[in-house]
Order: structure tokens, then C-alpha cells, then sequence
């Protein structure tokens, strides 16, 4: 059974930053590209970082290049998300996912979810 855990989420003042970590299990990590996601309040879920299998390919949408970094351990089986800069509009439940079989920015090409960890930023 594949499960993913999401940790690192909480309340941060603008300016600030966050790291969020995913750990997965029952899954092959060293061989599996990883997406972060997030869905605000009233929204749809969007995506936000991806990472290819190898950790040498990386995407990440308009609204957070340049402030989000989207790494991985094959060691730890842990996918990481650093987000600096952070600002209210990221306030968001940000999930991780994994077994994609599809575009890399598109939430149907997941299988596999975490359940997600809550970012709140103030302004």
C-alpha cells in the first residue's frame, strides 16, 4: 500500500518561509517523479512543483518560480518543498503526489496522495 505524509505546514507572517517534507512508503521513491499541489478555500486544486525521478528535471508554476525549491532524498524517501517569500495568496492545503502517468502538471495524471498539510501565511 503507498502512502505519502506530508509534514512542515503552518501559520507564517509574510516575508516568511516554511519547508514542507513528504515521506513515502510502499512505493519505490528512487524511481517515482513527485508533485506538490495546493488548494485554497473555494478553489481548485493547483499545481505548484514537480521533480523527475532523477531530482535533474523540475517545474514549477508562475506564481512560485523563483521563491519555491522543490527538492528530494532518495535516502530518506522524502520529496521536500522550501517556500521563502511566502504571501497570504499561498495559503493553501498543499499536497504531495506521486505516480503520474500523464502531464506532470496535471492533478489526473497522480495516483497517489498525501493527505495534506495546511499553510496559513498572514499578512
Amino acid at each position: 500500500q503507498v502512502q505519502l505524509v506530508e509534514s512542515g505546514g503552518g501559520l507564517v507572517q509574510a516575508g516568511g518561509s516554511l519547508r514542507l517534507s513528504c515521506t513515502v512508503s510502499g512505493r519505490t521513491f528512487s524511481g517515482s517523479a513527485m508533485g506538490w499541489f495546493r488548494q485554497a478555500p473555494g478553489k481548485e486544486r493547483e499545481f505548484v512543483a514537480y521533480i523527475g525521478w532523477s531530482g535533474g528535471t523540475t517545474y514549477y508554476s508562475d506564481s512560485v518560480k523563483g521563491r519555491f525549491t522543490i527538492s528530494r532524498d532518495s535516502a530518506k524517501s522524502t520529496a521536500y518543498l522550501q517556500m521563502n517569500s511566502l504571501k497570504p495568496e499561498d495559503t493553501a492545503v498543499y499536497y504531495c503526489a506521486t505516480g503520474i502517468f500523464g502531464s506532470y502538471n496535471q492533478r489526473s495524471a497522480y495516483r497517489y496522495w498525501g493527505q495534506g498539510t495546511q499553510v496559513t501565511v498572514s499578512s
